[in-house]
């Protein structure tokens, strides 16, 4: 970036308006009206759910969209797509160590995922970090061992496992044309970390808040609808219900595979339900699918990535990942 370049990015961050999205705006209208009505429920078993989603919830995004504006606003383009735009398999390996450090769960990823997109990080990097981060972080692993013991081994090294895949099966629909190409195609040569040399807090609060509104517009509107239709399931259909049908055979992974879809439970969130399905049907394989289906065909994800990705690359996501997922959450029950 030259001189005359980051003299313009001044003025940008100068000149920023801050506006919320249509789409923002309506889904809050929504959220509001129905969360309202839920409190003069007598009930109020809907309010209650729709509350304890969001205590799940509100910290990861609140995160993700911070680290989401520091990304987008602190770390040049040419940075990024030197180590996550090629279409390369060790490309997929910087993409899940990136996952790895981010102690973020699935619904603060969201927002980091489609910030590495914009800054220039390949679709089959931004599909691979997006599967691994949730259920790899070091805070999740942690956690995971705490839940699952030793197990919590197969089952974080499987959610790697499928990560790497798919992202090398989407190097390969790139190469073929298959899905949609990278957001940005800028030269890496020359990387300029002029903002970082050159902070201005005032600056750099503006900007930052700038982007992470970006990313709000772009990804809050769906994890809402998410948390909204979570919460519904969440109020109304009995937990012992879940714990009859998810046993270790085929129906019951398939209906594993079926609850995890439509339920938006953030990752904090569903590893003790997936602890529950393992301590009440022994089926570790079935805690496995929930917590790998509840990103890979998750509702939420995969509209995000239609809306700001393209079509063809959200459409492959589960028609690549629910096969492996199937089979090794059969694996996982056939060693339990």
């Amino acid at each position: 970036m030259n001189s005359a370049q980051h003299c313009h990015d001044k003025n940008s961050v100068n000149d920023v308006t801050f506006s919320v999205g249509r789409k923002l705006q309506i889904t809050l209208l929504v959220f509001c009206v129905v969360l309202a009505l839920s409190r003069a429920i007598p009930s109020q078993a809907l309010y209650s759910s729709i509350m304890g989603y969001l205590s799940l919830v509100w910290w990861a995004v609140l995160i993700g969209l911070l680290l989401g504006g520091i990304i987008d606003y602190f770390v040049p383009d040419g940075f990024l797509i030197r180590y996550l735009g090629q279409r390369k398999k060790s490309t997929l390996i910087y993409a899940a160590v990136a996952g790895f450090a981010m102690s973020a769960c699935s619904h603060g990823i969201l927002a980091i995922a489609i910030a590495l997109y914009k800054k220039g990080a390949s679709v089959p990097a931004v599909v691979t970090f997006l599967l691994a981060a949730p259920w790899a972080n070091v805070a999740m692993t942690i956690l995971m061992f705490g839940l699952f013991g030793w197990r919590a081994a197969l089952l974080v090294c499987g959610a790697i496992a499928i990560a790497l895949v798919t992202g090398w099966v989407y190097i390969v629909l790139d190469q073929k044309e298959k899905i949609e190409a990278s957001y940005a195609e800028v030269q890496h040569d020359a990387i300029s970390w002029e903002r970082l040399r050159d902070f201005r807090a005032g600056h750099a609060v503006k900007g930052v808040a700038a982007a992470a509104l970006t990313l709000a517009n772009m990804v809050l509107w769906w994890i809402l609808v998410g948390v909204l239709i979570a919460a519904v399931i969440g109020a109304y259909v009995p937990q012992h219900f879940f714990m009859q049908y998810l046993g270790p055979d085929l129906s019951g992974l398939s209906l594993t595979l079926l609850f995890a879809t439509v339920i938006e439970v953030c990752s904090e969130g569903s590893s003790p339900i997936a602890f529950e399905i393992f301590n009440n049907t022994g089926a570790l394989g079935n805690s496995f699918v929930f917590l790998m289906a509840g990103v890979a065909t998750d509702y939420t994800e995969i509209g995000l990535i239609w809306a700001n990705i393209g079509r063809r690359a959200a459409i492959w996501l589960p028609i690549v990942t629910v096969p492996q997922i199937l089979l090794l959450g059969s694996a996982l029950n056939i060693l339990r």
